[in-house]
């Protein structure tokens, strides 16, 4: 059922990387404002409106036990193909915030730790499949989770959801996902991002962190080529055994030769998921990670948290 929260949000978003290779180449509502910080515990759910108009959200909301300031920066999180949750529930359940997958977890509390307010949206659930999708099965997924023409629609119902709030500074708003989330990631980040129009990053969002996306992206950008209206940041394993780091490689190439601001950091060596907390045992993984959050963290620190209290 369509939420009244919809108009408003269409009317808000239309207003408005061993070695490293460098490439040049407790439910809460949408309306409700401040909640308690969490002190790095079970994150709160949240429900909000997709800007498809028609569907609603579940959300993970990491709360700083600190805040940077009296509206914090924020990060909208987008899951990979096997949805949100740890793979101990993929095909029974619960689905809900007590059984989020390490990844996720981590990711939110460090930024929350960092002072920021993250949200991890789940994708799925809302349509039918919160188990996610296995591997090998790009051609079989239902285009109702396409994460080229669908998925971006949650990451700005995400933003409009964020900037709803009382405690977020509505102008310093990031965007991270990885893998099929990450392919949400580059589109919603790209000048044709379904879900907003003209879209700049004081309109939209103001940088962005790409984990090992699937960048064949269903062939938009073959002809056109791929450009940001914000700065982007793309990490990749070489040794990635799902999504191949060279299509990532030619996209960047190709984007970067037409002025696009975006970066991709490669990792010999590190395998898909690299940032897994069950993965950090090979070496190259774990020096990935390092590299990535530090990478991250330093991005949005000097494009989300410019003049905020350091941490």
């Amino acid at each position: 059922m369509t939420k009244p929260w919809f108009a408003a949000a269409a009317t808000i978003l239309a207003a408005s990387m061993i070695g490293i290779a460098m490439l040049n180449t407790t439910t809460v509502s949408a309306q409700n404002n401040a909640a308690a910080p969490n002190n790095g515990a079970q994150p709160l759910t949240v429900n909000f409106g997709s800007a498809d108009g028609k569907t609603w959200l579940v959300g993970y909301l990491f709360m700083p036990a600190q805040p940077r300031a009296q509206r914090s920066p924020a990060v909208v999180m987008m899951h990979g193909r096997a949805g949100p949750y740890s793979l101990n529930v993929k095909n029974k359940g619960p689905y809900n915030a007590s059984t989020l997958s390490k990844r996720h977890k981590m990711w939110g509390q460090s930024w929350s730790a960092l002072g920021y307010i993250a949200v991890l949206v789940d994708s799925f659930s809302p349509r039918g499949y919160p188990g996610g999708f296995g591997q090998h099965t790009y051609d079989d997924r239902p285009d109702a989770v396409n994460e080229v023409t669908v998925r971006p629609l949650d990451a700005y119902g995400a933003l409009g959801y964020l900037r709803s709030r009382t405690d977020v500074a509505d102008d310093r708003i990031g965007l991270q996902g990885w893998s099929n989330g990450g392919s949400a990631t580059l589109v919603s980040a790209a000048t044709d991002a379904p879900g907003i129009s003209n879209p700049t990053p004081a309109t939209g969002f103001r940088a962005a962190l790409v984990f090992y996306a699937g960048c064949g992206l269903h062939q938009r950008y073959d002809a056109k080529g791929y450009m940001p209206y914000t700065k982007v940041l793309e990490f990749h394993g070489m040794a990635d055994e799902e999504t191949k780091y060279w299509r990532c490689q030619r996209l960047v190439n190709r984007s970067r030769s037409m002025g696009g601001d975006i970066t991709l950091k490669l990792y010999p060596g590190a395998s898909h998921s690299f940032d897994d907390p069950g993965r950090q045992k090979v070496p190259a993984n774990a020096a990935a990670t390092a590299d990535a959050i530090a990478s991250s963290e330093a991005l949005f620190e000097q494009i989300l948290a410019q003049g905020m209290p350091p941490r």
